[in-house]
C-alpha cells in the first residue's frame, strides 16, 4: 500500500547517499506502507572519500555529534509526519585508525555519534512514543570491526549494548529493539582488492547489497517480526571459518 497520513511513521537516520544502507531501508519501509522521515548529515559524506551526493537526500540535516540534536530530530520528524513508531539507526562515524594512531578527538567523535547519539535518539523515541503497545520498533546497524578500526569498532560495541538494553527497558511500551550486523556491504567504499577478499571469505559468491540488509529491517519492523527482540543478528551471507 502507499504511505498515507494515517500510516505509521518510521525515522531512518544515516540517509546521506543514494548508495547507502539508510536509503535502501527508507525505500523498503516506504514500500511496506510506512511514512518515512529521513535524517542525514552531508558534512560527514563531504569529508569521506566517496563524497556527498549532488543533492540533499535526507528530510532533516542533523550533525549527531551535537548532544542537543537528537531531541530536535524528533521534534522535526513529528512536525513533518507525526509521532514515530519505528526508529532505524543507520548513522555512523567511521574513520579507520588503530590503537597507536587514534587521536583523542577521533575517539570522542566516534563515541559521540555512534554511542551517545544512539542513546539520546532512543531516549527521545521512548519519550514521544504513543503506541499502540506492540507496535514500536528499534533497529540499529552494527559492525564487528576491531583491529585497525579501533574507535569505530569500540563505539559500535557500545551502541550494541545500548540497543539491547532498550529491549528490556522499553518492554512495557511494547517496543522491540534489535541490532543487525550486515557484514561487508557494497555502498561504494570497496576497491577491487577488497571486494575480491570479501567474496573469497563468504559462503556465497557475492558481496552484500544494501537491499539485503534493508529487507531484514523491513521484516523486523513489520508485525511478523514482533517476536524477534533483544537480538544481535548477523545477516552477512555466511562466512568461511
Amino acid at each position: 500500500m502507499s504511505p498515507t497520513d494515517q500510516a505509521p511513521v518510521a525515522l531512518v537516520t544515516g540517509v546521506g547517499r543514494t548508495r547507502g544502507i539508510g536509503a535502501a531501508v527508507a525505500s523498503e519501509l516506504s514500500a511496506d506502507g510506512w511514512r518515512v522521515v529521513t535524517c542525514g548529515w552531508r558534512g560527514y559524506d563531504d569529508r569521506m572519500p566517496w563524497g556527498a551526493d549532488d543533492e540533499q537526500l535526507a528530510d532533516i540535516e542533523a550533525d549527531l555529534s551535537d548532544p542537543a540534536v537528537p531531541r530536535r530530530v524528533f521534534d522535526d520528524a513529528e512536525s513533518i509526519a507525526g509521532p514515530v513508531s519505528a526508529l532505524v539507526l543507520c548513522h555512523c562515524e567511521s574513520v579507520d585508525s588503530a590503537i597507536l594512531d587514534t587521536t583523542v578527538e577521533s575517539f570522542d567523535r566516534h563515541f559521540a555519534v555512534n554511542a551517545r547519539a544512539t542513546w539520546l535518539l532512543i531516549k527521545s523515541f521512548a519519550e514521544q512514543f504513543r503506541g499502540p503497545v506492540g507496535a514500536g520498533r528499534i533497529v540499529a546497524l552494527t559492525s564487528d570491526h576491531t583491529a585497525h578500526n579501533l574507535p569505530y569498532g569500540a563505539s559500535k560495541g557500545a551502541m550494541d549494548r545500548i540497543v539491547l538494553a532498550a529491549a528490556v527497558e522499553l518492554a512495557s511500551l511494547g517496543v522491540t529493539a534489535n541490532v543487525i550486523n550486515p557484514g561487508a556491504t557494497d555502498t561504494g567504499w570497496m576497491d577491487a582488492e577488497t571486494e575480491a577478499a570479501v567474496r573469497a571469505g563468504n559462503l556465497q559468491d557475492r558481496i552484500g547489497t544494501t537491499t539485503d540488509c534493508a529487507r531484514l529491517v523491513r521484516f523486523l519492523c513489520s508485525a511478523d517480526g514482533q517476536w524477534i527482540n533483544g537480538q544481535l543478528l548477523s545477516s552477512d551471507g555466511g562466512r568461511r571459518h
